[in-house]
Order: C-alpha cells, then structure tokens, then sequence
C-alpha cells in the first residue's frame, strides 16, 4: 500500500445561491475592496490515506465525496491525487 494526499475542492454549483459569498463580497468592499464583482465560498478537504494505485485513490476519493463530503445536488468537487 501506498500513501497518497488529496486536496478536495467542494465548490456550489453554478445557479446555486451563495449568501455566505454574498456576504463575504459585501463585507469586503466595506473594508475597502475595489473591483471584487462576485465572491463563491467552498470548503477543502486534505485527505492522507493508503491505497494500492492512485487510481484506487481516487475511486476511494469520489466515493468518500459522494456520500458524506459533498452535496451533490447543489455541490461540485475536483479531487487531486499527489503520490
């Protein structure tokens, strides 16, 4: 077995409300902030975990995120495997 890490990305699909991003983007042109058109919050995930291959990795990943990381409904996610 092999040690892999893993950044996940869950990111709110596009069309997807963000009042969270909403208030981040109001927030800071209050700070002073110029020019921020838009602001969308997500969430990272760092994983470590042990599997044969990278593609086992990854297969393990996408399950992990389709049945408690992610909302798959409203949410995307990007996985990236580093050996």
């Amino acid at each position: 077995m092999t040690k892999f890490k893993a950044r996940i990305t869950v990111t709110l699909k596009a069309g997807v409300l963000d009042p969270q991003g909403k208030a981040i983007e109001s927030a800071l042109g209050g700070l002073g902030f110029s020019g921020v058109d838009a602001v969308r919050q997500g969430k990272v995930f760092d994983v470590t975990l042990h599997a044969a291959t990278s593609a086992d990795a990854e297969t393990t990943l996408k399950s992990m995120c389709e049945k408690l990381l992610a909302n798959t409904v409203i949410e995307n996610y990007a996985i990236t495997v580093q050996g």
